[in-house]
């Protein structure tokens, strides 16, 4: 990206939505803006985890302030990732498909690994580089990320499902602060967190950082009140806690430094921090500037060059775990690739290469399913698709590489796909056509072989063969015109010349 460039990250937080936007200066992301709303949409739960209308309303009425400010920014400059409340609600497609109307821009949902190395990244990237071992920690609204790591680099990363806005209706939902509420909040903290102690002890770290939400609100508070600025300590948190039950309530709570909308999460976010604070050996934390959203607009520059973009290399990890033919897989991807540059009717034009590296992507792990059974292997990979943890991926990227991987071979009327998304029928056609010539684990010979996107009518594929090309190659020509069968299923049609 070229210096001056504007991106944005958009982060649909349990608490609070915030927006923010900065100017590419050589490497470096300057903030021109930032806009937080509290939306306290993990609060929206209800007993069956699915959002209420009123918890939904409160985002698609945030985010339609965020798109408008967002008017003229490229899809490449702009990237929003939601984290646990829409990582648990079963009704989140709903919310999504409006949300992403209303913001203008597609809304990732990430996984708790993956938001925990953003995290990390958003810090690493504001602090000074140094050999230092960093432990960071982020309480959010309703999950907590830990991460040990060097440099830019996470090393060991998880998410727990403990946040301030859950711990605080659950402990504290009617607002009063009581010596037994709190104690029986950080009992219950500990157990979700107790396996993080071998992983996060003292000894794996040298500094300790707090990350956002909780940790920015009690350092706040604490330096308002005298305390260290910057600095959260085990002593300064006893002296929270006293505070806290001295005022008995939420309400009454008259603190220095603390905002309105932390208020009614302060019980649950200090208790959880007090949990971590004793089971890791904490004695002080330090608060980082960086957070997820600073994390994403650096994951941004990255995914722009496929050299550092994190993803390639978790797609490279996967195969190798899985002991994938790494020869047949370099065969399929260009084949497929080649035949999808020839078809690229319908691809925006300034994304072509992004949709070539993902369908090089499936082209590479279209075959981890063999490593299970070789029967139904291609739904083995996709089940290991939708259930691994893949660093720089998203939620919805790995099911959509997953249903690439389930649909290379197979029936396609059973393929719970959009065949509406053009793109994505052009990345399967490709694929499932690129294993169909491989099928001798040898390179095809593609001389004279064509695929064509017809415009009319708008879904129409022909792939055109050369004179005495089937006689050459009768396996081959049998594949396609049982391919052609296939497609026959679906809204897209495929003919075959030459056969």
């Amino acid at each position: 990206m070229q210096n001056g460039t504007r991106l944005a990250a958009v982060d649909l937080g349990s608490n609070s939505f915030r927006l923010e936007i900065g100017r590419l200066d050589h490497g470096q992301i300057h903030r021109t803006e930032y806009l937080k709303e509290t939306v306290r949409q993990g609060n929206g739960l209800d007993a069956d985890r699915n959002l209420t209308l009123e918890a939904m309303q409160r985002g698609w009425d945030c985010l339609a302030r965020f798109g408008e400010r967002l008017a003229g920014f490229k899809r490449t400059q702009v990237r929003a990732v939601a984290t646990q409340t829409l990582r648990e609600a079963r009704n989140r497609e709903e919310f999504l498909a409006n949300a992403h109307k209303i913001l203008g821009f597609s809304i990732d949902v990430i996984s708790g690994q993956e938001e925990a190395r953003l995290i990390y990244q958003g810090v690493a990237h504001m602090l000074p580089q140094s050999e230092e071992r960093r432990l960071v920690v982020d309480i959010g609204g309703r999950s907590t990320e830990m991460i040990v790591g060097k440099g830019l680099e996470a090393r060991t990363m998880e998410s727990y499902r403990v946040g301030s806005v859950a711990w605080s209706m659950k402990y504290f939902s009617d607002g009063q602060f009581s010596p037994r509420a709190f104690e029986m909040a950080e009992i219950a903290a500990k157990a979700v967190l107790d396996e993080a102690v071998n992983a996060y002890h003292s000894g794996t770290w040298d500094i300790a950082y707090g990350s956002s939400g909780t940790i920015g609100a009690v350092s706040d508070v604490l330096a308002a009140a005298g305390w260290s600025p910057g600095v959260v300590t085990r002593e300064g948190l006893d002296w929270l806690l006293e505070r806290l039950l001295k005022a008995q309530s939420a309400d009454r709570l008259k603190l220095d430094g603390i905002k309105d909308d932390r208020r009614a999460v302060i019980g649950g976010g200090v208790s959880v921090l007090r949990a971590v604070f004793d089971l890791l050996g904490i004695e002080q934390m330090e608060a980082a500037q960086g957070a997820l959203r600073h994390g994403v607009l650096y994951d941004l520059l990255d995914r722009e060059q496929d050299l550092t973009d994190l993803r390639s290399t978790s797609v490279q990890r996967l195969a190798s775990k899985f002991n994938a033919d790494a020869v047949q897989a370099q065969r399929v991807s260009r084949v497929s690739m080649h035949l999808f540059q020839m078809a690229c009717t319908g691809v925006p034009r300034a994304e072509p290469e992004r949709y070539q590296r993902k369908l090089e992507w499936a082209a590479q792990l279209h075959e981890i399913g063999s490593q299970i059974s070789h029967s139904d292997y291609h739904k083995h990979g996709a089940y290991i698709l939708d259930n691994a943890d893949a660093p720089g991926f998203a939620l919805p990227e790995l099911h959509r590489l997953g249903l690439l991987v389930l649909g290379h071979r197979g029936k396609l009327r059973k393929l719970e796909a959009d065949f509406e998304d053009r793109v994505f029928v052009q990345q399967l056609l490709c694929l499932r056509l690129a294993v169909i010539l491989c099928h001798a684990r040898r390179d095809p010979d593609l001389k004279d072989l064509r695929l064509e996107s017809v415009a009319e009518p708008g879904r129409l594929f022909v792939l055109n063969c050369r004179p005495g090309w089937a006689e050459a190659f009768p396996q081959s020509a049998y594949l396609l015109q049982e391919e052609v069968l296939a497609w026959q299923k679906t809204p897209w049609t495929l003919i075959v010349s030459g056969l």
